[in-house]
């Protein structure tokens, strides 16, 4: 058994890419969850996501140079585990008397709900 630990990615690959068909364009769109205003388009979709790997490399380093912030990865933000939900009173009270009908408090109700 190896103990060899993985490489970290670049900073780059750390991203969330998202690459799809776009019928506008007639051309693959490939976009980064992290930075929303940045899109690369390409008919070949690997190209796409290649061009907008290259890009978020370009734009990191002009933040940096400029002194503005980066985006942090979405994969190495940290959560609270805390989720404030707004929902109509309707739904609320549907909710709150199925929980008490599964013998659960309404917390635990909704995230079964939320993992199912």
């Amino acid at each position: 058994m190896s103990t060899r630990k993985a490489a970290v990615p670049s900073p780059v690959a750390q991203y969330r890419y998202s690459v799809q068909w776009s019928p506008e364009d007639q051309e693959f769109v490939a976009t980064v969850l992290e930075f929303p205003s940045l899109s690369w388009l390409d008919e070949d979709q690997f190209e796409a996501l290649r061009g907008v790997e290259r890009l978020v490399s370009d734009v990191i380093k002009e933040l940096k140079q400029s002194g503005e912030p980066v985006p942090q990865p979405i994969s190495t933000q940290t959560f609270s585990g805390r989720l404030n939900l707004r929902v109509p009173p309707e739904l609320h009270r549907k909710l709150a008397i199925e929980a008490a009908n599964h013998g659960v408090p309404l917390n635990k109700y909704a995230t079964e709900l939320l993992t199912a």
